[in-house]
């Protein structure tokens, strides 16, 4: 899974079938966290980042 920030790698991996509510993300390059809902089929909603 990408970041939604810097499009680096984070370490998530997500399936196709893959379904999270509040799911915290933190990504290793830009140090920021962001808070996703996942929807099947890779559809990803952005909900807030945290710095």
């Amino acid at each position: 899974m990408d970041c939604p920030i810097c499009n680096n790698k984070t370490r998530i991996k997500i399936r196709k079938e893959t379904m999270a509510e509040n799911l915290p993300v933190f990504c290793p390059k830009c140090k920021i966290q962001s808070i996703l809902d996942i929807e099947p089929d890779f559809k990803i909603k952005v909900i807030t980042h945290i710095v």
